[in-house]
């Protein structure tokens, strides 16, 4: 974690950065949220914020928008219950409760997944695109393919309870070695 220009990561007490992750500036981790093994959060011209029981996996970048210039950018913000997968990039959005980015996704500037909408694995979501509640969409660039089912639904609230399973034997096992 880095200390930039006077800010300084804050993460909750049960928030889980597993080794090799790079936080810096203004990121803020929410309650039993997790950031895993070699993503790096650069908040440096902006904040990032991450909510309760979220998850950002392996490899991700984040960044956000310049909030200098004029107009100002966007912040970077997830809200709770979020997946994020595995190799992501996202750049100045925002992940409102409960959105899904599929692994090696892209969600660039200005963008927002709304409750229950899903990016598909590998899809690049451009400038200011919004996927609404229980939308799927997939492609680069993204478009929307079809609403979600109720099983797709379930599929991400078992995802999220699983990962903040897994940072918790994570952490103990991080803890362990350290012994």
């Amino acid at each position: 974690m880095l200390d930039f220009e006077g800010h300084k990561p804050q993460l909750h007490p049960t928030a889980f950065v597993a080794a090799g992750a790079q936080l810096i500036g203004q990121v803020q981790l929410g309650p039993e949220s997790s950031v895993w093994y070699n993503c790096v959060l650069r908040a440096d011209v902006n904040r990032i914020v991450i909510g309760a029981r979220s998850n950002i996996q392996d490899g991700t970048v984040i960044h956000c928008d310049s909030a200098e210039r004029d107009p100002p950018g966007t912040p970077t913000l997830i809200g709770d219950n979020v997946l994020v997968g595995h190799m992501a990039m996202l750049h100045g959005c925002t992940l409102h409760d409960r959105a899904f980015v599929g692994l090696g996704s892209i969600v660039m500037d200005g963008c927002e997944i709304e409750a229950h909408g899903m990016l598909a694995a590998g899809a690049l979501l451009t400038p200011g695109k919004i996927i609404r509640a229980r939308q799927l969409w997939t492609g680069r660039p993204a478009k929307y393919v079809r609403d979600l089912r109720d099983d797709e639904v379930e599929i991400q609230r078992l995802g999220v309870s699983g990962y903040v399973e897994l940072a918790r034997r994570h952490r103990q096992a991080m803890q362990g070695a350290a012994c």
